[in-house]
């Protein structure tokens, strides 16, 4: 489980790295005036997308570290059965095995 942890936490670090990097180029908002509006403002608009997803990467790490603190790690959410640990290494933040994450 320490390893576990060790690397939902690397993961975590660097998702706050990429999300700090974002929040870097939203501070240089382009011109939205109608008729007027540079091409950054879609650079500036995938950004915003960027940030969203990576706030949310953030908080299911972080929920995936409390539930390796509670020793819930790897356990399925739906069904109670164990996660296969080559879906976790694919997908870290998994809650749900794979037949219940199939099942939607």
């Amino acid at each position: 489980m320490a390893t576990t942890k060790r690397l939902l936490k690397k993961e975590l670090k660097d998702a706050e790295k990429e999300l700090a990097q974002v929040l870097a180029q939203l501070e240089e908002r382009p011109d939205f005036g109608l008729g007027t509006g540079s091409t950054g403002v879609f650079t500036w608009e995938m950004a915003l997308a960027r940030r969203e997803r990576i706030e949310e990467h953030i908080e299911a790490l972080n929920e995936a570290l409390e539930r390796a603190e509670c020793g819930e790690y790897g356990i399925c959410e739906t069904c109670g059965a164990k996660i296969d640990p080559e879906r976790l290494e694919i997908v870290p933040c998994a809650t749900q095995c794979a037949a219940c994450a199939r099942k939607g």
